[in-house]
């Protein structure tokens, strides 16, 4: 293929890719509000352990204090709810100590009306704590993503739309890669297409997984613990924390794209094992450097939660090359061995 030939080429999978997108997005659009609450849970079970963590130090009643059968107020100290109903933290209700089976409790002296429920005389205390805890939502304004402008729930959702969009198109954007690039490989190079998109499409959800359930909880937990410590009060910018969240899903789904992009060199023959535990220490050291772009905050411990899993896709894809790498051969070589 000529220079404008290239050329060519690129324009029409770059537009492939973007109608690819754009369709993908029309999709999203149509379920961006519950797509919008998955991305949020992650900061708000956060905020609830956060707020969890700082009810607990409050401590509770020693009720050794209260005399067997003694009336006194009870104040909650933590959050919790009966039967859906939430009651807030500072509720005060009469409470008495009675023992039962030798254990010394607190137990409701009166019966307490809840909306529609009424619980009865000597329910417990803690037994009111635990399944409300268990049951609760911390669904106030406490633990609700702000928004700064008329127009900005439009734009979160067009947001979420659009990065969802790209998420979903992957597979087909990495075929047309695969498609640009696959005129200076030979005929049976090609073949490996389709291990290449379904890896590629795996190690991509592996990624973003992992960016969801365990590299952005973690940032969370360290970004709101200062906070917390620093005796502030969090007011979570929903765009700002969409582009956060979405950034490292698909970052880290990017990333995780190591072991793909090792097959397919190491398939054409210009990647080997030996090649790749040789470089071990530079591999290490770029390993560091992208760890310490892609993480938001400047501790250690985030910053390794980014690089492990790079290493261990670095160790991986060592095996992978192992296994299935093989010296470059032409079409006519190629046919030879195979018999072809």
């Amino acid at each position: 293929m000529s220079f404008l030939d290239h050329l060519d080429e690129l324009r029409q999978r770059l537009i492939n890719s973007a109608i690819s997108i754009v369709l993908a997005f029309g999709v999203c659009f149509a379920f961006s509000e519950p797509i919008y609450k998955f991305l949020s849970v992650p900061v708000i079970k956060q905020l609830q352990k956060e707020r969890r963590t700082m009810q607990a130090s409050y401590g509770s009643i020693n009720v050794d204090e209260v005399a067997e059968g003694e009336t006194i107020e009870y104040t909650f100290t933590r959050e919790t709810s009966v039967n859906g109903v939430k009651i807030p933290l500072g509720t005060t209700i009469p409470v008495r100590r009675i023992t039962v089976d030798g254990k010394a409790q607190l137990v409701l002296a009166e019966r307490w009306s809840v909306a529609k429920t009424i619980l009865p005389v000597n329910t417990p205390i803690e037994q009111i704590q635990r399944e409300g805890e268990s049951k609760i939502f911390f669904d106030d304004e406490s633990n609700q993503l702000v928004l700064r402008g008329v127009t900005s729930p439009f734009m979160v959702y067009v947001r979420v739309a659009l990065y969802t969009g790209i998420a979903l198109a992957i597979p087909f954007l990495f075929y047309q890669l695969w498609a640009f690039i696959s005129p200076g490989l030979y005929q049976h190079e090609k073949k490996y297409i389709v291990p290449v998109i379904l890896m590629s499409t795996f190690f991509f959800v592996s990624g973003a997984s992992f960016a969801y359930l365990v590299a952005f909880p973690a940032v969370c937990d360290y970004m709101l613990g200062l906070a917390m410590e620093g005796g502030f009060r969090t007011l979570l910018d929903a765009e700002d924390y969409l582009d956060l969240i979405i950034m490292i899903m698909l970052g880290l789904g990017i990333v995780f794209q190591i072991p793909t992009i090792s097959f397919v060199l190491g398939r054409i023959g210009l990647l080997t094992a030996k090649m790749m535990i040789k470089a071990w220490r530079y591999a290490l050291v770029g390993i560091m450097i992208i760890a310490a772009v892609a993480t938001p905050t400047p501790d250690a411990f985030n910053m390794l939660m980014f690089a492990a899993p790079m290493m261990l896709l670095y160790l991986l894809s060592i095996v992978i090359v192992w296994l299935f790498g093989k010296k470059r051969q032409t079409d006519d070589e190629y046919q030879l061995e195979h018999g072809s």
